[in-house]
């Protein structure tokens, strides 16, 4: 399942449950090509996943957040493990989004 966080309250509490799963963040906005068409995608990985906790924040609605990781093109795809960032991707390549999600699990 993705969870949309809706503040930063929310995104810190989805962290803090998420203990030392994997978490990966999709930084989205409603009017962005790639972003819609990579989401789909998004949503599967989150199914073949259960042990990986899977987020999207809307740069527009949440900006706190995208603010704290430097989010200044979208989509990008941030890898945090013990509410460190591990690792983080540009754009909407299906096949390496994929490869980090099992590489850094």
């Amino acid at each position: 399942m993705v969870h949309a966080v809706t503040s930063e309250d929310d995104f810190k509490a989805q962290l803090e449950a998420a203990g030392d799963k994997l978490v990966v963040v999709d930084f989205h906005a409603t009017w962005c090509g790639p972003c819609k068409m990579i989401a789909p995608f998004f949503q599967e990985l989150a199914e073949e996943h259960p042990d990986v906790v899977f987020l999207k924040v809307d740069v527009d609605d949440v900006e706190d957040v995208a603010g704290q990781y430097n989010v200044s093109s979208i989509p990008k795809f941030v890898f945090i493990k013990n509410k460190n960032q591990v690792n983080e991707m540009l754009g909407a390549d299906k096949e390496n989004l994929k490869n980090l999600v099992v590489e850094n699990k």
